[in-house]
């Protein structure tokens, strides 16, 4: 029986110093998770600094890394450009920083390999998680958000939906990505929210979670373009 083939989207923008050091600890994983066939596909979401320059001399280096460079930024765009691209069994995401613990990602791929889940996703709300660090303000925003889903759409199947930690059979990847409008941080919530409508089956996994200090996330307008984005697909559907 031949292995299951997976792969890694890294979404980056401007990432020159995270990059290296978030490439070489997944390489490390998954050369110690050999159960399968594991590719990195990093999407380049329009960097102006040394980022591209980087992630090519590593898609030189190592056969399983590869580099999609977009002039367009929006980590939606990012994902479903390098997910579309890809014919592995499961494509998954995480974010450059990992903020989700890698010792997860196996049970991200298992859930749809060895479970006949359809999407599988990290959650930092399960009642079983562990997050460190986070600040009071996005605890909050964050609780608040997914409270809102949960007002708008009664049992949507999901209790945390921005978590950078996502992965996808190839029946999702074929049917829902063409489906979803948004692309740029909105994009995870009305994947999940598609997948719920056309009854896909969602496993929700608890993690660690380390929040990153450096993050990029504009949490006020970022929020406020979440609610648009719940009030288009409600009306939609």
């Amino acid at each position: 029986m031949s292995k299951k083939s997976i792969d890694i989207v890294i979404p980056v923008l401007n990432e020159e110093k995270s990059l290296p050091i978030c490439l070489k600890k997944i390489l490390k994983y998954i050369k110690t998770h050999t159960q399968y066939n594991w590719s990195i596909i990093i999407a380049d979401n329009g960097s102006v600094d040394s980022t591209n320059k980087i992630a090519n001399s590593y898609s030189q280096k190592y056969k399983n890394i590869s580099l999609i460079s977009l002039s367009k930024r929006g980590r939606g765009r990012a994902l479903k450009k390098a997910w579309l691209s890809s014919k592995a069994d499961v494509s998954m995401y995480m974010d450059v920083d990992l903020s989700t613990s890698l010792e997860f990602t196996i049970s991200l791929a298992d859930a749809i390999t060895k479970k006949n889940y359809d999407v599988a996703i990290g959650s930092r709300l399960h009642k079983k998680s562990k997050v460190i660090g986070r600040t009071l303000k996005r605890e909050f925003t964050s609780r608040a958000y997914n409270l809102l889903i949960h007002i708008i759409f009664p049992f949507p199947g999901f209790k945390d939906a921005q978590c950078g930690f996502k992965a996808i059979s190839k029946n999702v990847k074929k049917n829902l990505l063409p489906q979803i409008k948004d692309n740029e941080w909105f994009f995870d919530t009305e994947l999940l929210l598609l997948s719920k409508k056309h009854r896909y089956r969602i496993s929700e996994i608890p993690v660690i979670w380390k929040d990153d200090p450096d993050t990029r996330v504009k949490v006020i307008s970022t929020a406020w373009k979440d609610i648009k984005g719940l009030l288009r697909v409600r009306f939609n559907f």
